[in-house]
């Protein structure tokens, strides 16, 4: 079975406006910034994105939302985006912040058949109690807000239950990848990579190194290949620094 596509173009033919991505990454690290700006070349519009974090200004998912590609996203932080900002408080996107223990545990849940579940993360805050502004008008009122959630206690402790997330595709990028669809992230690349993987319905993963089925080390696979639809072969995607340190 060969799940090779020929291209980026071929990859993500059929992300078409309105469409729900789930996309890896944390950050810069392990973005999958080849199938993104494939899907900016294609056109969509109205796009409703799962990620950790929306890019940075003129990378990663920062391009499709400085085109006005995104209508909807659902992430843990946003404090890199001079644009999303902009977006978000002039009534342009639409937010949901989740706790990031959360966002991860939902998407996992949802690539695991599981349309539910409770946690004590946000429990006497407005993640539960709701009222959370995800959208705004422009004028600084707030047009759309979370609702509140159900609340449930276990053994004396309260709980609140989150609602697992699947998506039409997801995008993720791993370090290798055989025919077969069974990926290998590299290290801290790994972050949200697997779990948005699994919670796609179709799911793309671009590659660095494309090997044959039988190379990868089965004890070794992160995403079985049962999870992937498509592959594509990216040996020499650009890798970018979120933020540059030194020492004296």
């Amino acid at each position: 079975m060969n799940k090779v596509v020929d291209s980026a173009d071929a990859a993500v033919r059929d992300v078409s406006s309105g469409v729900s991505l789930a996309v890896g990454g944390f950050g810069l690290c392990g973005i999958p910034s080849s199938l993104i700006a494939a899907v900016l070349a294609n056109g969509a519009i109205d796009l409703d994105v799962v990620s950790n974090n929306c890019g940075v200004d003129g990378w990663g998912l920062g391009v499709l939302l400085a085109a006005k590609r995104i209508r909807r996203t659902t992430g843990s932080y946003v404090g890199e985006n001079k644009e999303f900002e902009r977006q978000y408080l002039s009534g342009e996107l639409e937010v949901e912040l989740v706790p990031q223990g959360t966002l991860a545990e939902r998407l996992r849940a949802g690539g695991a058949g599981i349309p539910a579940f409770f946690t004590p993360a946000g429990v006497g805050t407005q993640v539960a109690d709701g009222g959370l502004p995800w959208r705004y008008d422009g004028a600084g009122a707030v047009v759309r807000m979370s609702p509140a959630k159900e609340v449930r206690e276990f053994k004396g402790r309260n709980y609140v239950l989150e609602m697992g997330i699947t998506t039409d595709f997801a995008l993720v990028h791993a370090r290798y990848g055989d025919r077969d669809g069974n990926l290998v992230y590299e290290e801290s690349a790994q972050n949200f990579n697997p779990l948005c993987a699994s919670a796609g319905r179709i799911t793309i993963a671009e590659v660095e190194e494309l090997v044959e089925p039988g190379d990868i080390d089965p004890m070794l696979v992160h995403t079985p290949g049962i999870f992937v639809q498509r592959i594509l072969h990216a040996p020499n995607v650009e890798k970018r620094i979120e933020k540059r340190t030194v020492t004296a």
